[in-house]
């Protein structure tokens, strides 16, 4: 074969993984899918063949496991139908492979490796395919019961089916001791699935490429998940393959004191972070924000976390900012995300499609805590959120992350991790009590694409929607909570709105 020939790509038709393969499988070679029973091994292998039936291609599953009937069944509850693939089904011949009764000279085990190996190669001769699955490993290496055995025919049967240009998944359920480290050695390339299950929340499903000869790969570990339909893979995003060319215009919320507080608006490209207690009024100010886009005609996207739907979209409505629901221009596209129920490459996935599919100019992420909670790690929280928020910076998004901290007031409040070097732009708020109420405050900490007020102002809410005060000048301690009026000053705090 020539050079051409061997970077020829098979689509794996499962959503996701050809990505992370850089274009599919290397057609006519060997590769192993390993698995724990139940990570999704023949669903993968049977979205594989389904592929090749689309493509016109012959394709065969020989199965040592499951009977027809379990198998198609299996495809049916997925969706998968099964029509031009040749199923061969090895199970329940033991009368064909009774050696006891017709070979003495040889243990029982070495005929019925012999001719479940001869019934395997006569079924390839018949169906001549393009694309086959053996499932599984473990059947052939319990015949074969001695390592050595095990490994001549894995060597003889990928010989065979090299020469007949076929590309083949084996599928082995790890119920050998430890890694079979012989097979990974003698396949092409290796695909391992992997699952565990939380104290709470669904199952937590990925995929990694353990190895791929001849081609490079996505490294690490990538998100997936089995719907109706088959596997699909949420590739590791990796914000430097991705990126678009655009003017890093500013993005104004439609407030004017607001946008004077921030220099003038908000730089697409850049991420703004608004951090403080609960009910201060921190997923208001990003909703403005998006409201405001849709407004110029731009669409938004607000993923929330902690909020219903219902509710987000009924508070806006009731602050005189009804937003208009959709996925085009113009319009909010407002998606309540379940923490217990998504993994972050699934939800890496959603943002990219409203920004690649929509062409969605703001998005906010409601809240960080929330996202936190999809984590499986939550060490790897920073490191995967870089990479989203770069992911936008470069398509020109601006992203508002909001950040509840713990407590209402004082100084001792805590957000669940520390992600203010990772924004461009921190917005602070608070509440402070003041003559027998409780209001609120917002100030800029840092704006790192321009300059921005180094105020403190009082915000609060009505139907008319978001307002902000003069600067509190004649208050010392807003940020504490407890402000007391400056002493060198006379008069009262008149610029605090009763």
């Amino acid at each position: 074969m020539n050079d051409q020939e061997n970077t020829q790509r098979a689509s794996t038709g499962v959503p996701g993984l050809d990505d992370v393969l850089h274009g599919g499988l290397i057609e006519h070679r060997l590769y192993l899918i390993d698995g724990n029973p139940g990570a999704g091994k023949t669903t993968l292998a049977l979205q594989f063949l389904r592929e090749g039936v689309r493509r016109g291609e012959r394709c065969v599953y020989i199965t040592l496991s499951e009977t027809r009937e379990e198998l198609v069944a299996g495809a049916a509850s997925h969706g998968i139908d099964l029509d031009g693939v040749e199923i061969e089904e090895l199970v329940g011949r033991g009368g064909e492979l009774d050696g006891d009764d017709e070979v003495t000279m040889y243990h029982p085990s070495e005929v019925e490796l012999t001719e479940t190996t001869r019934q395997v190669l006569r079924a390839v001769q018949r169906v001549n395919p393009s694309r086959m699955v053996f499932d599984s490993l473990s059947e052939l290496r319990l015949l074969a019961q001695s390592s050595l055995r095990y490994r001549r025919q894995i060597l003889a049967l990928k010989q065979f089916f090299a020469a007949r240009r076929c590309t083949v998944l084996l599928l082995d359920d790890r119920t050998s001791e430890g890694p079979d480290l012989q097979l990974q050695s003698i396949a092409h390339g290796v695909i391992a699935l992997d699952q565990r299950t939380p104290p709470y929340g669904q199952a937590q499903r990925q995929l990694r490429v353990v190895k791929f000869r001849g081609s490079d790969f996505r490294s690490g570990h990538h998100d997936m998940a089995i719907r109706r339909g088959g596997l699909q893979v949420f590739a590791r995003l990796a914000a430097a393959d991705h990126g678009s060319v655009f003017n890093r215009d500013t993005v104004p919320s439609g407030v004017e004191a607001l946008d004077a507080l921030l220099g003038g608006g908000i730089d697409r490209g850049t991420t703004t972070l608004l951090i403080g207690p609960p009910g201060s009024g921190k997923s208001t100010v990003s909703l403005q924000y998006a409201q405001a886009a849709s407004t110029r005609g731009a669409h938004a996207a607000v993923f929330t976390f902690d909020e219903s739907r219902a509710i987000l979209l009924s508070r806006c409505a009731g602050l005189g900012m009804p937003l208009v629901e959709g996925r085009g221009a113009g319009q909010v596209h407002v998606r309540q995300i379940d923490p217990a129920e998504i993994a972050p490459g699934e939800f890496a996935a959603l943002v990219r499609e409203a920004v690649e599919a929509f062409e969605a100019r703001v998005i906010v992420i409601d809240s960080l805590n929330g996202y936190l909670n999809a984590m499986p790690d939550g060490r790897f929280l920073t490191a995967q959120l870089h990479e989203l928020l770069s992911y936008l910076n470069n398509h020109g998004v601006a992203t508002f992350l909001v950040a509840a901290q713990s407590g209402l007031l004082g100084p001792n409040m805590h957000a669940p991790v520390d992600a203010s070097y990772l924004a461009d732009t921190v917005i602070v708020m608070r509440m402070f009590e003041h003559e027998g109420r409780v209001k609120k405050a917002i100030s800029v900490l840092k704006k790192r694409s321009g300059s921005h007020e180094e105020t403190i102002r009082q915000i609060w809410f009505d139907g008319a929607g978001v307002h902000l005060g003069a600067p509190l000048a004649r208050l010392r301690g807003v940020l504490a909570g407890v402000p007391v009026e400056d002493g060198l000053r006379t008069g009262g705090p008149a610029d605090v709105v009763a």
